[in-house]
């Protein structure tokens, strides 16, 4: 383990060795205070703190976990908790499903190793946007589906969920991600599984037949982007099936508007609604371990 620190963050790496002998390299997030640093000595006086798992953007393809501190301080300034990042394999190295077992392996190691991290064992939360959105989805189907590790609440921000065109990833050409980088990176992916009927829920969470049962759901996404049907759907559907939901949509708003132009009005407030959600659902929500 070696340690970085950030401007409000202590930042460690772990490696995990997988069954193939690589290396996941595991990014850990804490508050830089003193309260955080009594929260990871396992001491019984401690009181723990939520532990999330973040799942980095790229379209699958591209960036990592250190590309998105910027909500990483939001969020560990906010709520005290130690955040953990999986470094995943890209669709470069191997199509799916390797970037999802490399997520859903660091939340079962969060769990395992809640005690030493400080964190509270009945609020695991997954979060991550774009296609860290889709990941977060997709781990909390798997999750739901193995009833290996329960997770609190999740958040899937303006998530890239559906690898078949909506009306809004059609022929769109905004800012940031569109058609095209759209399917491209669909494409890369899905790897062999580009026939349709060949596509599982796990790969596109969108596809999911049976939404119940899953964790309470946290997200936001802008009118203008890709993703903004599949999200709104998705949501809905979350909705119906019983999950408790707490959603925005912003106008003319392009894909991770708030990451990139953050001093905007309309950007500070995605991330006050983001934030908002996040003490709610610490509030609100947990979910024991089995």
């Amino acid at each position: 383990m070696n340690g970085i620190n950030y401007t409000h963050l202590h930042y460690e790496q772990q490696y995990l060795r997988r069954s193939d002998g690589s290396k996941l390299r595991i990014c850990v997030y804490r508050p830089k205070t003193k309260f955080a640093y009594e929260t990871a000595s396992a001491d019984s006086s401690s009181v723990p703190v939520p532990g999330i798992l973040w799942i980095h953007g790229g379209g699958f393809a591209l960036e990592s976990p250190e590309l998105e501190v910027f909500y990483f301080q939001k969020i560990v300034d906010a709520t005290n908790a130690v955040l953990v990042a999986p470094d995943y394999r890209k669709s470069t190295e191997a199509p799916y499903p390797a970037a999802l077992e490399d997520c859903y392996w660091t939340l079962l190691w969060l769990k395992d190793h809640a005690k030493q991290l400080g964190v509270r064992s009945d609020q695991l939360v997954v979060v991550g946007a774009s296609a860290g959105g889709n990941l977060t989805a997709a781990v909390s189907l798997l999750a739901r589906d193995r009833k290996d590790v329960n997770i609190a609440f999740q958040v899937p921000i303006c998530p890239m969920l559906d690898d078949r065109e909506t009306p809004s990833s059609y022929a769109n050409d905004a800012p940031v991600w569109n058609t095209a980088s759209n399917r491209l990176c669909w494409n890369m992916y899905l790897g062999n599984r580009k026939v349709p009927c060949n596509v599982p829920a796990y790969a596109a969470p969108a596809r999911a037949q049976d939404l119940s049962g899953l964790p309470p759901t946290l997200s936001y996404v802008g009118d203008i982007e890709p993703f903004y049907d599949e999200t709104v759907t998705y949501m809905n559907r979350l909705a119906a099936a019983g999950v408790e939901t707490r959603f925005r949509v912003f106008p003319g708003a392009f894909h991770v508007f708030d990451a990139l132009v953050p001093h905007a009005g309309i950007s500070e407030d995605a991330t006050n609604f983001l934030l908002d959600g996040f003490l709610y659902g610490i509030r609100h929500y947990s979910a024991v371990q089995h």
